[in-house]
């Protein structure tokens, strides 16, 4: 482990795509007293955030990649992607935005730490309980792409030389900790919190798939404060799951989130549908030990029930 007189302490951060959960994100930053430069992909959105008190500028996807180069948000100690791939607007190159930002972050050489926000879709096509060892069907929808986007993320190694004397040179399980690997993927669950309960995808009469299937999410504080952890953590790199414990059926679940909203009870295709037994459960075990973590929300069926 790091010594804390060694431990570098958290200056500045980039946000790129500081949408419902990096404004949350910056928030929490700022009364920190962490410098924040967030981004958006045009100027409504980034007045919207200068509203707020959130330095930001505009940065649009894909880029010249001569320009991207010059973007003031690759001069952060830390980068905290968190881009959406856009699948449902038919897009296809997520990853390769991914990979301009990451090229950006290397050939500006102060970026120390990238963070990627990625998503548990990356585990579509497996079944039973998965976790971040899993080997993933890459032929399954939207796994070749997150993928793809994972691995940039993760093969970025800082050149930021630590600045102390050959007898206080930072050393981490034997190895001296320069020119290490540090990037680090977020694969996120099912995202609810404020403004996004998850009654509303009920409200326009919508038909829901596999009944018996495991609802794997996380709520917006726990994902935020789960960047924090990484953003504070000496750990050289990783995957970690973002999700809470909550173990209940997506039957279960929807049917809470309807009553909170006094919807009419929702209704499932039963037909062909997934067993329990057969959905994916995402494990959040080695994110929780690794990082010391304790959720705020972990029983978000709970959450549901006191009217949020």
């Amino acid at each position: 482990m790091t010594s804390n007189k060694n431990k570098k302490q958290l200056t500045s951060v980039g946000i790129v795509g500081c949408g419902w959960l990096g404004t949350p994100l910056a928030q929490h930053l700022k009364k920190q007293g962490v410098a924040v430069l967030a981004t958006r992909s045009n100027t409504d959105n980034v007045k919207q955030l200068t509203n707020q008190g959130i330095n930001a500028a505009v940065l649009s996807l894909p880029a010249q990649q001569t320009a991207l180069n010059n973007h003031p948000v690759f001069k952060q100690q830390c980068l905290v992607i968190a881009i959406t791939p856009q699948f449902r607007q038919g897009r296809v190159d997520y990853a390769d935005k991914v990979a301009q930002l990451v090229t950006a972050a290397k050939n500006n050489n102060k970026v120390e730490k990238i963070i990627l926000l990625s998503s548990s879709a990356v585990y579509n096509g497996l079944s039973g309980l998965v976790d971040e060892s899993m080997v993933l069907d890459l032929t399954a929808d939207k796994v070749s792409v997150l993928n793809q986007a994972e691995q940039t993320v993760l093969n970025f190694t800082s050149d930021q030389v630590v600045k102390a004397s050959n007898a206080d040179m930072l050393y981490v399980n034997g190895h001296s900790g320069l020119g290490r690997n540090k990037g680090f993927v977020l694969r996120l669950t099912g995202l609810v919190g404020p403004n996004r309960h998850p009654g509303k995808f009920l409200s326009h009469g919508r038909m829901l798939q596999n009944p018996q299937a495991q609802v794997n999410l996380i709520h917006q504080q726990d994902a935020v404060s789960l960047i924090l952890s990484l953003l504070a953590s000496d750990i050289h790199g990783g995957i970690f799951n973002g999700v809470s414990a909550t173990q209940v059926t997506k039957k279960q679940y929807y049917q809470a989130a309807a009553n909170a909203l006094n919807l009419p009870p929702p209704s499932f295709e039963e037909k062909d549908s997934l067993s329990k037994t057969d959905s994916k459960i995402v494990s959040g075990k080695k994110t929780q030990e690794a990082l010391h973590y304790a959720f705020v929300y972990d029983d978000l069926l709970a959450w549901l029930e006191q009217g949020h």
